[in-house]
Formats: C-alpha cells, structure tokens, sequence
C-alpha cells in the first residue's frame, strides 16, 4: 500500500483539529491536557504494568542519588590538582 503524502495546510489542519478535540476530551475527563500528555506514556498498558513502571522509575532515581553522592563524597575525599607543572 502506497503511503500517502499530506500537504502543509493539511497537516497543519488536522493538528488543529487534534487539538480541538484533545481539549475537548480532556476537559470531560476533568483533566488538564498536559497531564493527559503525561499519562499517555501509560497508553496501552495494564494497570499492574503502569504500577510496576512507576516503582521501576521510582528505584531507579534513588540508585542514581546513590552513585551521584558516592561520586561527590570519592571527589570530596581525593580533589583532583588542577595545576598543572
């Protein structure tokens, strides 16, 4: 099947019409469009998948203060001399 090329002015209505219609959902679910923006990562997912991304996300973070702060107390410990000769 051939793919099918859009002009400019199409796209850029059919944007718009997103848009609309994106405003137009979100406030019938009582939400704002930027968190649906930021709940749309979880499209397509179960519930406990979403759960189990959120503690995955959630782990992750606190391993990155771990070696974040080993690094700064390792550089702390031992200041590199940045004169040289």
């Amino acid at each position: 099947m051939a793919r099918r090329r859009h002009t400019a002015e199409q796209v850029v209505r059919k944007l718009r019409e997103a848009d609309r219609l994106l405003a137009e959902v979100a406030r019938h679910q009582e939400i704002s469009e930027q968190t649906y923006h930021r709940w749309n990562q979880y499209g397509g997912m179960k519930a406990a998948d979403a759960r189990r991304l959120k503690e995955l996300e959630a782990g992750n973070a606190r391993l990155t203060r771990i070696v974040a702060d080993n690094l700064s107390m390792q550089i702390n410990e031992h200041p590199v001399d940045m004169k040289s000769n």
